[in-house]
């Protein structure tokens, strides 16, 4: 529920329809779940990785009857990749630039969640990261994973159990990023002197 001050600012990327969140790492579907049922006017997916986890969400969803939420089953490097389908009038289906609000907890350090989540994000969305009290010591860290992503920290929240680092996607997220599964955890983004030199 610390998240919803955030959820409040975020507003849909088309005028009319429902705000879109993205909930990465959803795990037993926290905090995906619960910011379902007490907004059910925001389109929700949960994305994780783990077969069994995902069908313990989809279950859930039946149990409450969200009509709201959809469970997606992938990494999250695939999903931030994937640019949806193309058809006659554009493309359908995308997860990449798609999503008013991106949340993530207990994945990761700041600049390995900063490439996981941002492409996800449309231009203008904002990305909510569930961290303890090391959050100013990551970010320091994911200064340069930041730059890179076209991202950029917009403010930190403070709640009763951490802090919720909200950053905000600036600019289209460069092609390259989030790059193959594992990558983003093995190198974190702006640790490689070289990876400036990559970005597309």
């Amino acid at each position: 529920m610390t998240l919803l001050p955030v959820l409040a600012e975020s507003t849909p990327g088309v005028e009319g329809e429902p705000i879109r969140l993205i909930d990465v790492g959803a795990g037993a579907g926290l905090p995906g779940i619960p910011l379902a049922i007490v907004r059910p006017d925001v389109r929700v997916t949960l994305l994780d990785s783990t077969a069994k986890k995902c069908e313990f969400m989809r279950a859930c969803a039946r149990e409450l009857n969200l009509a709201n939420v959809q469970v997606v089953c992938a990494r999250a490097e695939d999903a931030g990749q994937d640019r949806g389908a193309r058809t006659g009038t554009g493309r359908v289906g995308a997860h990449r630039d798609a999503y008013d609000l991106v949340t993530a907890r207990a994945v990761g350090r700041l600049a390995t969640l900063a490439e996981l989540s941002v492409p996800l994000a449309r231009v203008g969305g904002l990305i909510a990261l569930i961290k303890g009290e090391k959050a100013d010591e990551e970010l320091g860290e994911a200064k340069g994973a930041l730059h890179l992503l076209h991202a950029a920290h917009a403010g930190t929240v403070q709640t009763p159990t951490g802090r919720v680092v909200v950053l905000e996607k600036l600019r289209t997220t460069p092609k390259l990023y989030p790059r193959r599964p594992g990558e983003p955890k093995r190198s974190p983004l702006g640790s490689d002197p070289t990876s400036r030199k990559r970005e597309t």
